[in-house]
């Protein structure tokens, strides 16, 4: 399927706007700092500002790539004399940084010998076909698991071939969009489920790292976000197949027999899974056990090593490893620098003292019950996210979130993690998501549609996310 626009020929129009912001989006930065130094606030404070704010709209508006405009932050913020060049590139060093870049590398090696698909079909197979409602289960439930560990653009890419194809030879026209919605929004929300899910995810370990001096390990958040998608996945599926659960059978695709490669790749991948898992539980877990100073980082890093080195055991290629260099080095490298602007960011903001100056200024939230500052919090991401990157959303907000937790006094990961996870609740429009735009690119999802069924969809996460939350993150 193509994604491209029919005309190629843009109008002038798009070309002037995109002068427009790329001029509004410094003059901005620099009238903010002009007024803070004016009003009396402190140099560090009001650069940081005015640079926050130029990233800001440049990655609402943007008039160039998102992975540009976080070079912003790595270039201005030692130039203003805000941070060193030292601390710039412990952004690019940081530990998130390099478990997110293991992370796509494995993800790649479980894409490069099809063992994903296998996985999804297991899952899919598990449900049956005794229904379309019961398919919108079995892809929901296999499109969530996959993107847990792969981005949720390749999730969607994955699973719509082998929806399509079932839907070519299934007697019920009405399976199409609502198979096709379940895919791309399963794949938002199976980022809920790890850190590795989606970008954000990393954003809000590392300002929660930075705000608190703690971590937030893998398994805190899989306690967390996997309750939330077993609970989301069945209510949206319902949602959205509520015509089909009359519907006829389906026939599956029948699945090979499983290769060397498969087996092998699967076989680390659950390895690495699990060290991840169990490296710091029970009773200490493998950590405590072999006394060595383990780091989720360290471990994907290994994996990514062990890909490499192990053959994939095909005949005609015995010496070629699970995960060949070529393979590797196709990682959305956009997305660490993306990632990076958004630490050297939010080093900026604890340094200078900026999170300290809003926290004072949004103390009087502390009158507000916790339930209420959450509600509001999800509404508010979930609503910026139909029409912002929810990296950049992140990004911006984490910090701010922080602060204005400090300032009523509860743990900042009380309102910090149910933002996050809004931030990939964009259901509404094409633009929120990749794979919404990928569903909307199939033909079988009119935008009237997807609107329609992605607001209650919104709302319905707003309520699921807020409820579980106050419950799962209870002090």
């Amino acid at each position: 399927m193509s994604l491209q626009p029919d005309n190629q020929n843009a109008p002038a129009a798009p070309s002037i706007a995109r002068w427009v912001n790329l001029i509004a989006g410094p003059s901005s930065a620099v009238l903010l700092a002009s007024y803070l130094i004016a009003t009396g606030v402190p140099h560090p404070i009001s650069f940081t500002s005015g640079v926050m704010l130029w990233v800001a709209y440049w990655w609402i508006s943007e008039p160039v790539h998102a992975s540009v405009t976080s070079i912003l932050p790595l270039a201005l913020l030692p130039m203003l004399g805000i941070l060193t060049p030292a601390q710039v590139a412990q952004a690019f060093g940081n530990e998130l940084i390099l478990l997110l870049m293991g992370g796509f590398m494995l993800a790649a090696a479980l894409e490069h010998n099809g063992a994903h698909r296998r996985l999804a079909l297991w899952m899919v197979r598990a449900f049956g076909g005794k229904s379309g409602l019961s398919l919108l289960f079995g892809f929901g439930f296999a499109t969530a698991f996959i993107s847990m560990w792969i981005s949720n653009t390749a999730s969607t890419l994955m699973m719509l071939p082998v929806a399509l194809a079932i839907c070519q030879s299934y007697p019920d026209s009405r399976l199409r969009t609502p198979l096709v919605l379940t895919i791309a929004y399963a794949a938002s929300v199976g980022g809920w489920g790890t850190p590795l899910g989606t970008p954000p995810n990393l954003v809000f370990m590392q300002v929660y790292e930075q705000s608190t001096g703690q971590r937030f390990g893998f398994l805190d958040w899989m306690r967390i976000g996997i309750p939330i998608i077993l609970v989301f996945i069945p209510l949206m599926c319902l949602w959205l197949g509520r015509a089909l659960i009359a519907s006829p059978a389906a026939t599956l695709p029948a699945m090979d027999r499983m290769s060397s490669a498969e087996r092998r790749v699967l076989w680390v991948f659950a390895l690495i899974v699990a060290l991840w898992v169990f490296r710091t539980e029970p009773l200490g877990g493998l950590q405590g056990l072999i006394q060595l100073p383990l780091s989720d980082a360290s471990i994907a890093l290994l994996g990514v090593v062990l890909m490499a080195i192990i053959p994939n055991g095909q005949s005609g290629d015995a010496a070629s490893g699970l995960l060949p260099w070529h393979v590797a080095e196709r990682i959305p490298w956009g997305a660490l620098i993306l990632f990076a602007g958004g630490i050297a960011l939010a080093t900026a903001f604890q340094s200078t003292g900026l999170g300290d100056r809003l926290a004072l200024a949004l103390g009087g939230l502390r009158a507000l019950p916790t339930w209420a500052l959450i509600a509001c919090t999800v509404l508010g991401v979930t609503l910026l996210s139909e029409v912002t990157s929810n990296t950049a959303t992140a990004v911006l907000l984490m910090p701010i979130l922080a602060a204005t937790a400090k300032a009523t006094g509860i743990d900042p990961a009380i309102l910090m993690f149910p933002a996050v996870l809004a931030a990939s609740c964009g259901f509404m429009l094409p633009v929120a998501t990749a794979p919404n735009l990928v569903a909307y690119g199939t033909g079988y999802v009119p935008l009237r549609t997807m609107v329609k069924e992605g607001a209650l969809l919104d709302v319905l996460g707003v309520i699921v996310l807020s409820v579980a939350c106050i419950a799962l993150l209870k002090q």
